[in-house]
């Protein structure tokens, strides 16, 4: 099965007039005849079908969450802008394992905060609403956030300190990850929303929050939750290689030309849409599309 081969009948792979100089077109190579290719992230005539494809796809990135064992209680959730009623926002219903979310039980809150009638009829994390809002509303960019309390993520943020770029994978965050070096927590959800959007800034993508955990914002729900996964894991790295060099081990970190020039390439939006495609095709293989019902 092909990265794109969920896409609805009236969606376009809008990589296909790229040239080849594009960095998403750089990373991956056909045969000389360009019959052979990956495509990126599909563009949409019908915003209706657009919609049923952001859930389908925002229903897998709960179920990966949930094998990567993200699922934290109530805590947790993205946010996806609906391409139908403007404001409005998918989410996850509140106390619903991240392992069982399917299309049907995504809910659609209103620019009030408000579930509304257009998707499941189920409450929603209310703090979730009022950060990933404020977050949304200060960077029209994108359409993506995703936060969750993963347990690398949260063992890291206590230092309020950025990862270092020191893997491959972790240029994915190079001159892209702010830190929000404050906790106002779940009370004061609203005013921590505008402050975290702040600390992101009009470009960052990624953010440690100090003493709380990760939020990732992307141009697809695919890519909020790449991000998400590669910052998790680079804070896992980062506790390893700092216990060994507590033990004497010397690091070596990649020079910022290098990590500039990756980043070029591994930051485009459609090379990190199709970081998430394999595991979104697992899923369609390992649960027989049970998350698109």
């Amino acid at each position: 099965m092909s990265p794109s081969a969920d896409i609805p009948a009236n969606g376009q792979p809008a990589s296909k007039d790229f040239d080849i100089q594009h960095p998403f077109n750089r990373i991956w190579r056909g045969n000389k005849q360009g019959t052979v290719r990956l495509d990126g992230i599909p563009m949409f005539d019908d915003p209706y079908a657009e919609r049923e494809w952001i859930k389908g796809h925002m229903a897998a990135a709960f179920r990966f969450w949930g094998k990567l064992g993200y699922g934290d209680g109530i805590a947790g959730h993205i946010t996806v802008r609906d391409p139908v009623l403007e404001g409005h926002y998918w989410m996850n219903p509140a106390a619903v394992h991240f392992s069982s979310i399917k299309k049907s039980n995504l809910v659609l809150v209103n620019p009030e905060g408000y579930v509304s009638p257009h998707g499941a009829q189920l409450p929603i994390n209310a703090a979730g609403f009022f950060i990933h809002s404020a977050i949304h509303k200060a960077r029209p960019d994108i359409h993506a956030a995703a936060h969750c309390h993963s347990l690398h993520g949260k063992a890291w943020s206590v230092y309020g300190k950025p990862v270092d770029i020191s893997t491959q994978d972790s240029c994915a965050l190079y001159d892209n990850l702010a830190v929000y070096e404050n906790f106002g927590g779940v009370v004061l959800a609203q005013e921590e929303g505008e402050n975290i959007a702040r600390a992101l800034g009009p470009r960052m993508k990624t953010c440690i929050l100090q003493n709380h955990g990760l939020l990732t914002l992307g141009d697809t729900v695919d890519e909020a939750v790449s991000l998400f996964v590669t910052l998790d894991r680079q804070c896992h790295v980062q506790l390893l290689t700092e216990a060994a060099s507590a033990n004497g081990l010397q690091r070596t970190l990649i020079e910022d030309s290098d990590a500039e020039y990756s980043a070029r390439f591994i930051q485009d939006p459609h090379a990190t849409y199709l970081q998430f495609q394999p595991e979104y095709n697992l899923l369609l293989e390992e649960t027989n599309g049970a998350f698109l019902k």
